[in-house]
C-alpha cells in the first residue's frame, strides 16, 4: 500500500518538474533563434559588428520580425542623434569658442534635430507598411533614414576649410560619424526589408 502511495505522488511530481524544466529550456531556444536573427540580418549592413552590438540587446523584443528589427535600429539612431546633439550643446557653451565655431556648432545642430526628426518620421512610415500604400511608406522610411546620413555630412562639411580648435572638430566628427553608421546600417535593413 506505502508503494502505491509513492507511484502515486511520485508520478505528478515527475510531471511537474518536467514542464517546469521545458519552458527554460525553450524560453534559452527561442533567445538563441532570435540572436541568431540578428546576426543573419547585419549581415547585409555596412558596418556589422556595429550592428550586431547595438541591435542584439533587442532581439527577443524584435523576435524574428524584420519590420521590428528596422524599428530598433532606428530607435538607436534616434538615441545617438539625441546624445550627439548633447554633445554638440555642451560644445557651444565651452570657454574660448570662437565666433566661427560657434557658427559650425549652432548649424550642426540644426542638422542633428533635423536628423531626429527624419528619424522619428522613418519610424512612422515603418509603422505603416501594413496599409494599402505599403510601397510608398517604405519608400518614405528610405528616404528620411537616407536624410539622416546627408544631415551627419552637412555637419562635418561646416568645417571645410576652416581653422577649428582640433579637438572641437574630432568630439562633432566621431558624434556624426557615430550617427552615419547606425543610419546606414538602419537604411541596410530597411532596404533589405522585402
Amino acid at each position: 500500500m506505502e508503494m502505491s502511495i509513492c507511484k502515486t505522488l511520485l508520478f505528478p511530481l515527475l510531471t511537474i518538474a518536467l514542464f517546469i524544466s521545458l519552458p527554460q529550456t525553450s524560453t534559452a531556444a527561442n533567445n538563441e533563434a532570435y540572436t541568431n536573427f540578428v546576426l543573419t540580418k547585419c549581415n547585409v549592413t555596412t558596418y556589422i559588428s556595429l550592428c550586431e552590438k547595438t541591435l542584439i540587446p533587442y532581439a527577443s523584443s524584435v523576435k524574428t520580425n524584420s519590420t521590428r528589427l528596422c524599428k530598433a535600429a532606428l530607435d538607436v539612431t534616434i538615441k545617438a542623434s539625441k546624445n550627439a546633439s548633447s554633445t554638440v550643446s555642451t560644445l557651444k557653451k565651452q570657454k574660448g569658442i570662437t565666433r566661427i565655431e560657434a557658427s559650425i556648432i549652432k548649424d550642426c545642430i540644426e542638422d542633428v534635430k533635423d536628423a531626429v526628426y527624419e528619424l522619428k518620421q522613418a519610424v512612422e512610415a515603418m509603422k505603416h507598411l501594413g496599409d494599402k500604400d505599403k510601397a510608398f511608406q517604405l519608400s518614405n522610411a528610405k528616404t528620411y533614414a537616407s536624410a539622416v546620413i546627408t544631415d551627419a555630412d552637412s555637419c562635418t562639411e561646416g568645417f571645410s576649410g576652416r581653422e577649428v580648435n582640433p579637438t572641437v572638430k574630432e568630439m562633432i566628427n566621431s558624434s556624426m560619424a557615430n550617427i552615419t553608421k547606425l543610419a546606414s546600417n538602419a537604411l541596410a535593413l530597411i532596404n533589405h526589408l522585402f
